[in-house]
């Protein structure tokens, strides 16, 4: 196979596209021939040297997601077959042309999906879903202020809260961007760097603040984050892109009995992962067939320019996924 590989800790110039061994995949596993992985924010970790991948994932080659076709399959699998067209959640390795998953944790794509769609929706949508409706129990009715609108989990988060009749505030670096997410069901967008997202939050709930904030900005917003949310609010944080220390007063918690929660998906067991990805496949996906949920690519960059694409990433200029094709 071919994979794109961090030759050391670095800026996206580390990146190497090298010839190695296909992974060896157990009874209960597939080997898929990869079309298109997905960038995400821990790929940029990784590549740095801060986020190392579990045990038995690869530590030189990044990628959390990918779609492809089944190349063979395990002596116990029974749900897939060779040539079935497949994407998903993985532990990392997803810059590479093959890698071997649990045949449950392979979801058919929908018809008519091309590779890339279908390979900018797992890390995305499963975090999406998880903070929302696993840990903040999100319902008709409730609001929602989603951090980073133009963002991968800030489409998937947008378009889930819509969906299940939540009121949807947001928030990102440009008109543009707002534009793009109101497309897709936003129902309030603020500019941050012209607005203070606290001061419209009061204003437009009369005070009363939202029921939950996804959060993928971290310290920074942390003590707006609290006053903007309503008694018995939730805050869910999945990311720390501006710092993750801060000195806070826990007081801000208590009269309004608010709950905090985190969530990542990588460490988690591979049961957990399974348990997930099934409730994607049921809850989820049907969504995409129906068009009321949609993929969001931005660009779609071949694997022998993955430093180009790392580089584009961190200019945050993208609106949805940035891509890596293998055909």
């Amino acid at each position: 196979m071919r994979a794109a590989v961090v030759t050391e800790p670095g800026g996206p110039e580390v990146f190497k596209v090298i010839e190695r061994d296909d992974p060896a995949f157990g009874p209960d596993e597939v080997l898929v021939d990869v079309k298109a992985s997905a960038l995400n924010r821990a790929d940029l970790a990784q590549r740095r040297g801060n986020y190392p991948a579990p045990p038995g994932i690869p530590q030189d080659i990044p990628g959390l997601e990918m779609a492809g076709v089944v190349a063979a399959v395990g002596d116990r699998v029974q749900s897939l077959r060779e040539g079935d067209r497949v994407f998903g959640l993985i532990g990392g390795g997803g810059y590479a042309t093959r890698v071997a998953t649990h045949e449950r944790m392979a979801m058919p794509i929908p018809h008519g999906m091309s590779f890339p769609e279908a390979a900018s929706i797992p890390e995305v949508f499963f975090t999406a879903y998880d903070a929302l409706f696993t840990s903040c129990n999100l319902v008709m009715g409730e609001s929602t202020l989603i951090h980073a609108a133009g963002s991968g989990i800030g489409i998937a988060a947008i378009q889930l809260a819509r969906h299940a009749g939540a009121t949807t505030f947001a928030t990102a670096s440009s008109p543009d961007k707002l534009a793009k997410a109101t497309e897709l069901g936003l129902d309030v967008g603020i500019n941050y760097r012209e607005e203070d997202f606290l001061e419209v939050i009061r204003e437009r709930t009369d005070g009363r603040g939202v029921d939950v904030v996804l959060d993928v900005i971290g310290a920074p917003y942390w003590e707006q984050n609290l006053n903007s949310l309503a008694v018995r609010g939730r805050i869910v944080l999945v990311g720390a892109m501006g710092g993750s220390k801060l000195e806070t007063d826990l007081r801000l918690l208590g009269p309004k009995r608010l709950r905090v929660y985190g969530t990542v998906l990588r460490a988690r067991p591979i049961e957990e992962k399974i348990a997930l990805s099934q409730q994607i496949q049921k809850r989820v996906v049907p969504l995409f067939k129906t068009g009321e949920l949609v993929p969001v690519v931005d660009r779609v960059f071949p694997l022998e320019e993955t430093g180009e694409a790392h580089a584009y990433m961190e200019t945050n200029a993208n609106f949805g996924k940035i891509i890596l094709s293998m055909e």
